[in-house]
């Protein structure tokens, strides 16, 4: 085994193919660690009835598109060697086998277990110290005081969240007594140059109309989704001249709002096409002049201070960003690169303002990337929190 020190992140990829967004989360954990000079190790599991062939019918894990695109990123991502999908509770694996997964776990010095998504005992319990990295703030809490083990929180001897509010007398999130440290979304700089902005000035974002997760029950209150809120800022494009455009994830019995959104000047695009995989994803970032979106309505409620991965892949190339604010305002500069909105009128406002100042506001996107969400200053201070060291 490896005399560098060994860290071990577990995320879902294979749950998540054709989504090149979500992967590039995982991946930046995983390629940050490792510029920093740790031994990373990639874990993931799968459930068997959760793989599936090209059309979406259930399959053999030997057949699914999951095992081939599991293997297809870690190889890309230089992780080949280094990682491993597990079937269930079974022996089957993709990449490493199960005893050279045993034999990483107990040399790691760490796991990094992003939204607790390995929960493996045989393997969990072989690392000496475990983080859990919280990326649905609000979420997770609620559901943990709710008594719903999805939020997977046992067992972890560190708790880091990106809802920098959390603890805050501003925040109604609830600890439910955990110390929750605070972690940024880390971006490896390297693999989101600055580009050229395209001569045709558009916004765009990728986005779920609902998301994984339905509206939480807490405290006699409900917290929505992102739908509710883009129905709040729907009229938009109508109010500026720019153009709009979503790469969206909506389900056909959603057709009224997607007549909707095309009613009121939205551009709708497929998002498999467009960012379904990390470096499509990357193209269509790059090719866009800014981003616009809105948040889930859980994270704008709460004043988590939730920010999206996606939006820091924006700012590090250099792409203004326009979004809903969250209360992130407490800790990150805003007014310029990074412009935010409470109401339909501060969006047009900040539309207005990007497109009058563009290249003022693509360069202080970049420098807030790198003073705020470089890898290097994000997981030095992580691993330096974790209490460990190359």
């Amino acid at each position: 085994m490896s005399e560098r020190c060994i860290v071990v992140v577990a995320g879902a990829l294979a749950n998540k193919t054709g989504n090149g967004g979500e992967a590039w989360v995982r991946l930046s954990w995983a390629m940050g660690l490792r510029r920093l000079g740790f031994d990373v190790f990639f874990l993931e599991q799968i459930d068997p009835a959760h793989c599936f062939d090209a059309d979406g019918r259930q399959t053999s894990f030997l057949d699914s598109v999951n095992r081939a695109w599991f293997e297809r990123l870690t190889a890309c991502y230089g992780l080949e060697g280094r990682a491993a999908l597990l079937l269930g509770d079974s022996r089957e694996t993709q990449g490493l086998s199960l005893a050279e997964v045993h034999d990483a776990a107990d040399a790691a010095a760490l796991l990094v277990n992003i939204s607790g998504h390995l929960d493996r005992a045989p393997v969990v319990s072989r690392i000496r110290r475990r983080a859990y990295i919280d990326i649905d703030p609000g979420f997770t809490q609620f559901w943990h005081a709710l008594g719903n083990g999805g939020a997977r929180l046992q067992g972890h001897d560190l708790y880091f969240t990106i809802g920098e509010n959390i603890g805050s007398a501003e925040c109604s999130i609830p600890t439910a007594g955990i110390p929750w440290r605070t972690v940024r979304q880390p971006v490896v700089l390297d693999d989101w140059p600055v580009t050229p902005a395209p001569e045709s000035f558009r916004f765009t974002t990728v986005a779920s109309w609902r998301g994984a997760f339905g509206p939480v029950e807490f405290g006699n209150r409900s917290y929505g989704l992102k739908v509710h809120e883009f129905r709040k800022y729907i009229d938009v494009p109508e109010r500026t001249p720019q153009c709009f455009e979503i790469a969206l994830d909506i389900h056909p019995a959603d057709d009224a709002d997607l007549n909707a959104l095309q009613r009121h000047g939205w551009s709708i695009v497929d998002p498999r096409r467009v960012a379904g995989d990390p470096q499509d994803f990357r193209r269509y970032v790059q090719a866009s002049s800014a981003e616009f979106s809105v948040a889930q309505g859980i994270y704008v409620d709460t004043a988590s201070g939730w920010f999206s991965d996606r939006t820091v892949r924006y700012l590090a190339s250099g792409r203004p960003v326009l979004v809903q604010d969250t209360a992130f305002h407490r800790t990150l500069p805003v007014g310029t690169g990074l412009v935010s909105f409470r109401t339909p009128g501060d969006a047009v406002r900040g539309a207005e303002s990007i497109a009058a100042n563009y290249d003022h506001h693509a360069r202080t996107a970049r420098r807030i990337a790198e003073e705020y969400f470089d890898s290097d200053r994000v997981l030095g201070r992580f691993v330096e929190e974790a209490g460990i060291a190359p």
